[in-house]
């Protein structure tokens, strides 16, 4: 006997309450049916179903049978609707959202990476440092800096974000290359605005340095902050991996490569209960493989990060 094709008919038959309202729904004669049901009875070694002339009930144990081949039913369906949508081709409209920084600096010149994998999605990008409510304003997927404070959420974990301290070849030429953090008190320094109040916290092996620099400039983008240290405007404290391409082009100078300055997770969020589509699994799997390349970093201590408690973006 076919088990498989058993349990179909047994649960079809509970479901519709008779052999002759389950053989249509099965493709099957009432004859065939009850052949089905009484193989899977033989099988088992004891009846699933009382039947009468005019009515049939389920036994005690049948009652429960029908409970568990009903969900393994479910289940076999659901892994059929799941191998089917991998193969499919990913395409429609995937809604992502970043900080603003790391989405400019970072995600935009590796989005034609993705496009070039999957030219069927269209992207609607949304960069903002606010959290947010990915069910509420239809985000498929959001890109967060910091522990993500949502249960509901699934976080995939990418590369951490880095500290990294610079300043211009210019600028190191005009005010001097300083040989301990402790002198970065006294140099220019551009400042994210949401990190203002925060001074900047080094370690190295059991020394630990706190260092509150001037404030030559404050300024509410993090792409400008990278702009001004590039123009020689002073000395910056921003995430390596918006620093790094500057720095290995010389526009930049690395300071104090060797001390340790903190780091931050980040994470790609998306929700729990929401369909995996294949646009939105094939930019998952995407963005693991293009975000991912540190993880082996050793984390920093979270009371050594350079900038408190204050947000990274």
């Amino acid at each position: 006997m076919d088990l498989f094709r058993s349990m179909q008919a047994f649960v079809t038959v509970v479901q519709v309450g008779s052999m002759s309202a389950a053989a249509p729904r099965l493709g099957l004669s009432a004859a065939m049916v009850g052949q089905q049901i009484a193989a899977l009875e033989e099988r088992l070694g004891t009846r699933l179903l009382n039947r009468t002339t005019r009515r049939q009930s389920l036994t005690d144990f049948g009652l429960s049978y029908f409970e568990q081949c009903r969900d393994i039913l479910e289940r076999v369906a659901v892994a059929g609707e799941q191998a089917e949508t991998l193969q499919q081709e990913p395409r429609g409209q995937l809604r992502i959202t970043a900080p603003m920084t790391f989405g400019a600096e970072v995600l935009m010149p590796a989005l034609g990476r993705y496009r070039e994998q999957a030219p069927e999605v269209t992207l609607d990008i949304v960069l903002t440092d606010r959290n947010v409510d990915l069910v509420e304003e239809g985000v498929d997927a959001a890109f967060r800096i910091g522990t993500p404070p949502d249960g509901r959420l699934i976080a995939r974990q990418l590369t951490s974000y880095r500290m990294m301290i610079c300043a211009s070849p210019d600028y190191l030429a005009r005010a001097g290359m300083p040989r301990h953090p402790a002198e970065l008190s006294g140099h220019d320094s551009i400042i994210f605005a949401s990190t203002a109040r925060s001074p900047w916290r080094l370690s190295k092996g059991d020394d630990r340095v706190e260092v509150t620099p001037v404030r030559s400039i404050t300024v509410n983008s993090g792409r400008a902050v990278r702009v001004a240290a590039c123009a020689g405007l002073g000395v910056v404290l921003q995430p390596a991996i918006l620093l790094m391409a500057d720095v290995q082009t010389g526009r930049l100078v690395q300071l104090f490569p060797d001390w340790r300055l903190g780091e931050r997770p980040m994470s790609l969020l998306y929700y729990r209960d929401r369909q995996m589509t294949p646009r939105l699994r094939s930019f998952i799997t995407f963005s693991i493989k293009e975000f991912a390349g540190s993880l082996h970093d050793e984390p920093a201590e979270s009371e050594d990060s350079a900038l408190g408690s204050s947000p990274i973006i």
